[in-house]
């Protein structure tokens, strides 16, 4: 009977130990600008030191990242759409949203620049060049990326859509600059992923248009609500989430940086 006991104790330590463990990994989906970048390889180690919390990252494009969240198949939503975050969390999918960091948004393509749109400050009036005279490459992956591009092109109430001049790849960010730059393509990209990709990509491109106001590229994260998805690791969903927007987080942000120093990404948040 004795040994009944020891078995039957050892197996309770057993399930309670591999309940701890599961508890101490949660899932973040996000942009894959914050993975290409390198961002997430160089914080998740801080955080996961400190909490022990592992972070597993699912990079695919923001509305997709939301999604996930919204079907309970992720703990944190890490993504770039503030308008789309706003929603999801109104319709009782999120909680806790943060602004988190910012960077730009920039258009960038040959250097022989064919829409000769180089030094122009309008994104409107370099859209309204491009869009017939030179090629185009979109994301057309519903990322915050994508929404952006989209949202610029309605603006001018044009229809890219169809156009000879204009391609969907349905890729992220990294591998959409590589399609534009085979193409001698024109693109809009994040600044954080150019920095960290265009020297190791060996990109024959450069920024053609940078500084319009509204290229301003808003992070933010939000926890799955846990009243929706019982699921979900709430706790340390939220430890994540409050690491990000302590000092501590907000300074491993800002101490991110390309090998020329370049700032990848500026902590804001509140």
């Amino acid at each position: 009977m004795k040994k009944v006991v020891t078995l039957a104790a050892c197996l309770i330590l057993l399930s309670c130990a591999g309940s701890a463990w599961a508890a101490a990994e949660i899932i973040c989906s996000s942009t894959t600008s914050t993975e290409n970048s390198g961002l997430f390889g160089y914080i998740l180690p801080m955080f996961e030191k400190k909490t022990g919390i592992k972070v597993k990252v699912v990079a695919r494009g923001t509305g997709a990242a939301i999604e996930m969240g919204k079907r309970g198949d992720a703990d944190v939503a890490f993504v770039h759409a503030k308008e789309q975050e706003l929603k999801a969390v109104n319709e009782g999918f999120f909680v806790n949203r943060h602004d988190v960091m910012y960077n730009d948004f920039v258009v960038i393509g040959p250097p022989d620049d064919p829409a000769k749109i180089k030094g122009m400050k309008s994104t409107a009036d370099a859209f309204r060049k491009i869009s017939g005279s030179a090629q185009f490459v979109s994301r057309g992956d519903n990322s915050g990326t994508n929404t952006k591009e989209l949202s610029l092109w309605k603006k001018l109430g044009i229809e890219p859509k169809g156009q000879k001049w204009y391609l969907e790849v349905g890729q992220g960010m990294e591998k959409t600059q590589r399609i534009a730059n085979e193409k001698r393509a024109y693109t809009l990209t994040d600044r954080g992923t150019w920095l960290a990709t265009k020297d190791k990509d060996k990109l024959d491109m450069v920024i053609v248009l940078e500084g319009d106001p509204v290229l301003f590229n808003q992070y933010g994260i939000m926890a799955v609500n846990p009243e929706k998805f019982r699921h979900v690791k709430y706790r340390e969903a939220m430890e994540f989430v409050n690491w990000l927007i302590s000092k501590e987080g907000q300074q491993a942000i800002a101490s991110f940086k390309d090998k020329n120093g370049n700032a990848l990404f500026i902590p804001n948040a509140k």
